[in-house]
């Protein structure tokens, strides 16, 4: 489906509708979304996001990977992920989406939101919203994962929450062991801070991670950000 126009023009037309009408600017953005046939703006985002292509993205990764996908709310990052998901198990791999943000209900109605029949991958995905979200949760699920899986975390910042889990930056570096040991790939949807300006830039990067306790973002071997139907990849020097 072909936009009217860019999606910072359609954007900033949804700004002068909140404006107009005296409504929040989530409800401009999905009237805009309407009007360009998606049902919410996160799908619009997400399917300029997937100008990159999804199957790309995949190609860019290799075993042992740790992936951080970041944008502020809204811009398609979780659809994003979840494009990602069906392009592995399209190919063949496994697919889990570890998240105590959405029910399991949620993630099959955003994939069918983008025209993905979960049923047909049965077998090859898995959802998890443990409680006892962790390092070592998400270690132990993947015990038996077969190289090239794809494990998606939503979202970084969640495993630093519970005062019992260690530190992030501990966290994060056993993830990375794991992952090279096991030839997986981890993609950690991440937050960012609300101080980034998307005036003062048109995407935000590193920088820019909301991060309330430390952590090496060097850990993460590739780097995927998004904003208004923007999408810069990155590899690790």
């Amino acid at each position: 489906m072909k936009l009217s126009a860019p999606v910072y023009r359609l954007k900033r037309k949804a700004r002068d509708l909140a404006r107009k009408d005296a409504i929040p600017l989530h409800l401009a953005l999905d009237q805009v979304a309407s009007g360009e046939g998606f049902g919410a703006w996160s799908l619009l985002a997400a399917k300029s996001a997937g100008a990159l292509s999804a199957e790309g993205l995949l190609e860019r990764l290799a075993p042992g990977d740790l992936l951080l996908i970041a944008a502020r709310p809204g811009q398609g990052k979780t659809l994003l992920s979840l494009q990602l998901a069906e392009a592995a198990m399209k190919a063949g791999r496994r697919a889990v989406f570890f998240t105590l943000e959405y029910t399991a209900k949620d993630v099959l109605g955003r994939f069918r939101a983008l025209g993905i029949d979960p049923a047909q991958f049965e077998a090859l995905f898995t959802f998890d919203d443990s409680d006892a979200m962790s390092a070592d949760h998400i270690i132990s699920a993947l015990a038996d994962a077969p190289r090239g899986t794809l494990a998606i975390v939503d979202y970084l910042q969640l495993l630093d929450q519970k005062r019992g889990n260690p530190a992030l930056m501990v966290q994060i570096r056993a993830l990375k062991a794991f992952a090279q040991e096991r030839g997986l790939i981890l993609a950690f949807i991440s937050q960012i801070d609300r101080s980034y300006d998307p005036a003062a830039k048109p995407c935000p990067d590193l920088d820019d991670i909301r991060l309330p306790n430390p952590l090496d973002l060097s850990l993460f071997s590739k780097t995927c950000f998004l904003n208004e139907g923007e999408v810069r990849f990155q590899a690790a020097d």
